[in-house]
C-alpha cells in the first residue's frame, strides 16, 4: 500500500465517490462506496508510477499533509 494522502469525495454528477492524490498530478479514481474508491485509488497510484518511471519522470514524496475525516 502506498503512503500518499487520498482525498475522497461523493459526486452527484457522477453517482459515486471521487477521490485525487495531490502529490500525483491527474491520480484519480472512482468507487461505488469510499472503500472502492480507495482499493480502485491504491491501483491507479501503482500504475502512474510505473508509467512515471517508463517515462523517465520523476516519483514525487509522499507529502506529510495531515486531515481529519
Amino acid at each position: 500500500m502506498y503512503k500518499y494522502s487520498i482525498f475522497i469525495s461523493w459526486s452527484d454528477d457522477d453517482n459515486c465517490y471521487i477521490t485525487s492524490v495531490p502529490d500525483l498530478p491527474g491520480c484519480m479514481a472512482d468507487g461505488n462506496t469510499p472503500e472502492e474508491a480507495v482499493r480502485n485509488t491504491q491501483k491507479i497510484i501503482k500504475e502512474w508510477i510505473e508509467t512515471a518511471i517508463e517515462e523517465g519522470r520523476s516519483i514525487p514524496e509522499p507529502s506529510s499533509q495531515k486531515s481529519c475525516a
